[in-house]
């Protein structure tokens, strides 16, 4: 499995982030998703049921992309294979909710809708940082 470097770990922390499906025509579709508390090595996000979740089923190669929000030249980009668990009875919601000072997503979900957690299995694990080209500086030492 792949890890996550420490330069971005922090980045697993973000409170939203851009998710890529593949549709069945090809096209890639970004969702917005709001990302629960880290947990181990795979990217955690939350679904509702909807386009993104059978997408995902038939599809199951996506990206998510955590941006830093006070540094928008660095980011994390993770890569790999959703794999979707149903929660009917909101028990990843509500985890994901914890980081939220507990909103209670079944509130906002529509009738015969329920939640999903989706797990991504990273495949590749892109760091990137750019504000030193945006800077006009000379490429960091590695």
């Amino acid at each position: 499995m792949t890890a996550f470097p420490e330069s971005h770990r922090d980045l697993l922390d973000v409170p939203v982030a851009a998710l890529a499906t593949l549709r069945a025509d090809g096209f890639p579709q970004i969702t917005e998703s709001l990302v629960p508390a880290r947990r181990g090595r795979a990217a955690d996000v939350a679904q509702q049921l909807a386009a993104e979740d059978a997408q995902l089923r038939a599809r199951p190669q996506c990206s998510i992309q955590l941006l830093d929000l006070s540094n928008p030249d660095r980011y994390l980009e993770v890569r790999g294979l959703g794999r979707i668990e149903d929660d009917p009875d909101y028990v990843f919601a509500a985890r994901l909710a914890a980081k939220y000072g507990g909103l209670d997503l079944s509130e906002i979900d529509g009738p015969g809708e329920s939640r999903v957690a989706v797990t991504i299995e990273p495949v590749n694990v892109y760091p990137v940082d750019v504000g030193w080209v945006l800077a006009g500086e000379p490429p960091p030492a590695h």
